[in-house]
């Protein structure tokens, strides 16, 4: 008889006693918690709160307001707002749920993003104060984030991950009326394993852009090389339904964003040892530069969420607001010119 089994067999023989001898009180909220739903957010043993404030943050996803005057940004798993021009930043949700990707609606009243609190990555909608927050999506097991609204502000469209078991896993872009409900597939996954996420929508609804793994093959590489191309980034025609290959190029193409006039597709590419924003024309296809300090991107590894962070225009479509090496910039749609927007803000966590 092994040593694993006598010791299995001691411990149930440890625990019957120990249930034997407790207070039928102790065994009837014993019993009690093993029924209750789980929490995320529920304060499970012990625990302690950090505090801390901070003037940077690790891979922030950022978003700016239709009237432009303000930032929604996600910070160790909560999401603060911030004054455009920079300033105290504002939490707006809290708790031990790891809330991630902001992104404002269209008329500016609701913020979409991705949260675990019902226990697992789904799309949820607040109120831009952080009131109010809805549960869109309710997936158990294929879970989903990057959700972007709709022009309308009726629909959220968001990437769903599918795994296999070498896998960590792959996506396909699903839509969700704001509602709620099962959802509408818009695209299809070619395997489990080349990834595709960071959906975008045109301003006139019509275009689907995403990010794609179209290295070859049919399973995930460790030695890619993203100097020659990994991502590709991909449309959706959603009157025809045809799909094409409407960025590419060496370095890569991905994190797709659209100018509020719809002509000017911003993306982010590896150039070197360098990663880039890049600005794509839709009318002449022409792909050019604009600034190469942004910090190194993932498209070697599993993007689950994508291989940068998410990123805006500001409304006036003069300037890109974006986080890279701990900061946020503004930098200038046309000169490429950066400008630090400063911030302070409080991190409190419940350490379990």
């Amino acid at each position: 008889m092994s040593s694993a089994y006598i010791g299995r067999i001691l411990a149930l023989e440890l625990l019957a006693a120990i249930a034997l001898a407790a207070p039928p009180a102790i065994l009837a909220q014993a019993q009690s918690d093993t029924t209750n739903k789980w929490d995320v957010n529920a304060a499970i043993g012990p625990r302690k709160t950090v505090a801390f404030t901070v003037t940077e943050g690790t891979w922030m996803n950022v978003d700016v307001a239709p009237d432009g005057r303000e930032i929604a940004f996600d910070l160790v798993g909560d999401i603060y707002l911030l004054p455009i021009a920079g300033g105290t930043a504002r939490r707006i949700t809290s708790g031990p749920a790891f809330d991630v990707q902001p992104r404002f609606s269209p008329d500016g009243s609701k913020i979409g993003f991705t949260s675990d609190r019902a226990g697992g990555d789904n799309i949820w909608v607040m109120n831009r104060d952080g009131s109010d927050t809805t549960q869109i999506t309710k997936e158990k097991f294929r879970l989903l984030n990057n959700a972007v609204w709709s022009p309308d502000g009726e629909y959220l469209i968001a990437r769903k991950h599918f795994t296999s078991r070498r896998s960590l896993g792959a996506g396909e872009m699903w839509m969700y009326h704001r509602s709620g409900g099962s959802g509408i597939q818009l695209t299809k996954r070619k395997n489990n394993q080349q990834d595709a996420g960071e959906p975008e929508v045109s301003p006139d609804g019509r275009y689907l852009w995403w990010s794609e793994d179209m290295s070859g093959d049919t399973i995930f590489q460790y030695n890619k090389d993203p100097n020659r191309q990994i991502y590709v980034i991909r449309q959706l025609d959603r009157e025809t339904g045809k799909i094409t290959r409407l960025i590419t190029g060496a370095g890569g193409s991905v994190r797709p964003r659209v100018s509020p006039d719809g002509q000017t597709i911003a993306f982010v590419r590896r150039v070197r040892t360098e990663t880039v924003l890049y600005l794509y024309d839709r009318e002449t296809g022409a792909q050019r530069p604009l600034y190469d300090g942004l910090s190194h991107d993932q498209q070697e590894a599993w993007a689950i969420f994508g291989p940068y962070p998410n990123y805006a225009w500001t409304p006036d479509g003069a300037a890109i607001v974006i986080w890279a090496k701990g900061k946020l910039w503004r930098i200038d749609g046309a000169t490429g010119n950066a400008n630090e927007i400063p911030f302070e803000a409080e991190v409190r966590q419940e350490v379990h």
